[in-house]
């Protein structure tokens, strides 16, 4: 596959859209990284998603989170 060339992404049609996630764990091992999104809504919770990702992949998402949050402070102020 050429660099240059445009991936297309699809979207299952069973998948409905975004999820409200108000707390995540995050575990991982020497393979892979796991992350469990919740929503807490007392005295329940269930679990949103689970995402499973090599080491390489969790380093460049908390690398583009820093970003997001670093541009995002800058124009709404500190969180």
């Amino acid at each position: 596959m050429e660099q240059n060339q445009p991936t297309e992404i699809k979207i299952s049609d069973n998948f409905a859209g975004g999820e409200y996630a108000n707390a995540m764990q995050s575990t991982g091992s020497k393979d892979e990284f796991l992350l469990t999104f919740l929503n807490i809504v007392p005295p329940s919770g269930r679990v949103c998603a689970k995402i499973i990702t090599s080491p390489g992949h969790f380093k460049r998402m908390v690398v583009a989170l820093n970003d997001n949050l670093k541009k995002y402070e800058e124009q709404f102020g500190k969180i």
